[in-house]
């Protein structure tokens, strides 16, 4: 029988859209939080890590919502209670070494790496892969954190310091020379089943995305490997639920940067265009119900709103827009909600973007979105 009470380690924006999915299907959430009045307060009740008995207690299945949940965490449950992605999922999720390893084990692409354990192993990878380099803690950090490129060897001492002197671990990954960054979004049922999404072109400022672009122009090349690398890890990983893989694209193909065991950011234009969203879907595998399609509705853009909000009436004012705000407080920085353009025409989704850049009320989210719209070549739509 298929679950009806999903408990989420997590009740920041994605736990939050997670319920909502999933309330439409008669699934109930509960979250493991230490903030009591986070996004997904309003849809659950809300366990500190101190409660996690109670949290298991009141669950069929247990889900996440973050890669960095803590294993600690994790390794707490009823040992018979399904955890859905599967703990080797996360744990290998938390540390790129690891990672990398999987992704070579199973023939997908990667750059170039090394172990960092002290100063000497730093300048072994400047050896070794060259400049420039970029260099990240092994575990921890996400959007842009924990992370530096090493342009000049005289400042390999530098980074080790700035990065942790010996605290962490680091990677050193030889630079990608890539053309852009996509990210391929599936999910993998119970009974094996696998359903993938289009592929989305990403765009990143200061570390953050600021924008996706679906379908991916000029992707058609690239779908079948993308699909077929995400395929590999879902069945060796005996996945359930949504994975996300972001790779580069380059002038020889595919290259893997990292995968996220979660519904991801750049999949958030899947609840109005796509037939069945990633947070529908993932619901569905980890409750044990049939998947829905993947197929997309409409080309669409997905821009974050960060820092500040922009006034809803000027963007549900647009035709096509769809606003999505996660009851967070304006800090800079901060993802506080998206908004998905829908439209059948290129040149009118182009427009609509336009529109939306004058709604966005901070001059950071202006220099992202404002007039700088062009054509890449291959026809790559950017901001």
């Amino acid at each position: 029988m298929s679950a009806q009470h999903i408990g989420i380690f997590g009740g920041g924006q994605l736990g939050r859209m997670l319920a909502q999915a999933g309330l439409p299907l008669g699934l109930q959430c509960s979250f493991v939080e230490n903030t009591p009045d986070c996004p997904a307060a309003v849809l659950g009740p809300v366990y500190p890590s101190g409660q996690l008995a109670d949290f298991a207690a009141q669950a069929e299945v247990i889900s996440l919502e973050f890669e960095n949940t803590p294993l600690a965490d994790v390794d707490r449950l009823p040992a018979d209670q399904p955890l859905y992605p599967p703990r080797l999922a996360l744990a290998t999720a938390q540390n790129r070494l690891l990672e990398k390893a999987l992704f070579a084990q199973l023939d997908i692409p990667v750059p170039g790496y090394r172990a960092v354990h002290q100063p000497a192993d730093l300048h072994a990878a400047v050896a070794a892969l060259g400049l420039p380099l970029v260099v990240k803690t092994a575990t921890g950090g996400y959007d842009g954190k924990g992370q530096a490129i090493l342009r000049d060897a005289a400042q390999t001492d530098i980074v080790w310091q700035q990065l942790g002197a010996g605290q962490v671990v680091l990677i050193a990954e030889a630079f990608v020379p890539f053309q852009r960054e996509v990210s391929i979004i599936a999910v993998r049922g119970q009974d094996g089943e696998i359903r993938c999404w289009p592929l989305a072109e990403n765009h990143h400022h200061e570390g953050i995305l600021s924008h996706s672009i679906v379908p991916a122009p000029d992707s058609d090349g690239l779908l079948a490997d993308a699909q077929a690398y995400i395929s590999r890890l879902l069945e060796h990983l005996q996945y359930v639920g949504v994975l996300t893989l972001e790779l580069f694209v380059t002038a020889s193909g595919l290259v893997a940067n990292e995968m996220a065991p979660r519904v991801h950011n750049s999949g958030h234009w899947s609840i109005e265009g796509a037939v069945c969203s990633q947070f529908e879907n993932h619901m569905r595998a980890v409750a044990g119900l049939p998947l829905g399609s993947t197929a997309l509705v409409q080309p669409c853009v997905m821009i974050n709103i960060i820092g500040q909000h922009p006034r809803r009436e000027a963007i549900l004012a647009i035709e096509g827009a769809h606003l999505h705000l996660y009851g967070k407080a304006e800090r800079p920085g901060r993802k506080l909600g998206h908004i998905t353009l829908m439209a059948a025409e290129p040149d009118v989704l182009r427009e609509r973007q336009r529109i939306v850049a004058q709604c966005l009320p901070n001059p950071l989210a202006l220099l992202k979105y404002a007039n700088v719209f062009s054509k890449k070549p291959g026809n790559c739509l950017t901001f």
